[in-house]
């Protein structure tokens, strides 16, 4: 088939590494464990399934929308950049800039959405349509709903054997790759636009 075509493990790795560090669902075991005592259960096979569902149909009509309101991927691409660079900062500072509401379920909400697929996941998704092929970015967006799933399976016993300390650790590394990968995702996507307005 065409669209195996463009088959990449390399960009299926990136892809996976990229939205596993701004999903964070590791960093997420404290608030995960904290709504499953909240409200008894939490279904992770729903959970899972649903953030993995919105992943994907944004990865494909949320480019229609930016077409619709006359935005490209590049210009969106540099605005998700700043955003994950935000959600970056907030990893290896500690601090909180985007508010979140208190959640009042634990199942689709909060979970799905905002914790797993929330803006800075979807604005990740689309942003990586400027560089990598649909066919990568589905395997991983496949890869990080598994994984995303058997953490909320085990989220009681990952936090009992990684610690706080730990926990703390993972959050601030996954910070700087972030950071990282806001700062690729600018440059490139800045360029890109730049040669476009040159040649136009």
């Amino acid at each position: 088939m065409e669209i195996f075509d463009h088959f990449s493990f390399k960009e299926i790795i990136t892809c996976f590494m990229v939205l596993f560090a701004v999903i964070d669902i590791i960093g997420s075991v404290p608030v995960v464990v904290s709504l499953q005592q909240k409200f008894g259960k939490i279904e992770a096979e729903r959970a899972s399934l649903t953030a993995g569902a919105i992943m994907l149909v944004f990865l494909f009509v949320g480019d229609k929308i930016l077409k619709f309101i006359g935005v490209d991927v590049n210009s969106f691409a540099i605005a998700g950049a700043f955003v994950i660079f935000i959600i970056a900062l907030e990893m290896i500072l500690g601090i909180e800039i985007n508010k979140t509401s208190e959640a009042k379920s634990a199942s689709i909400v909060p979970i799905a959405f905002p914790l797993v697929a929330g803006a800075g996941t979807l604005t990740t998704t689309l942003s990586l349509k400027a560089e990598f092929h649909d066919i990568n970015i589905i395997f991983g967006i496949i890869l990080n709903t598994i994984f995303v799933y058997l953490v909320l399976k085990s989220s009681t016993w990952l936090e009992k054997k990684m610690g706080e300390a730990t926990l703390a650790i993972l959050q601030k590394v996954f910070g700087i790759i972030l950071l990282a990968i806001s700062i690729k995702l600018f440059t490139a996507n800045f360029a890109q636009l730049v040669q476009t307005y040159i040649n136009f």
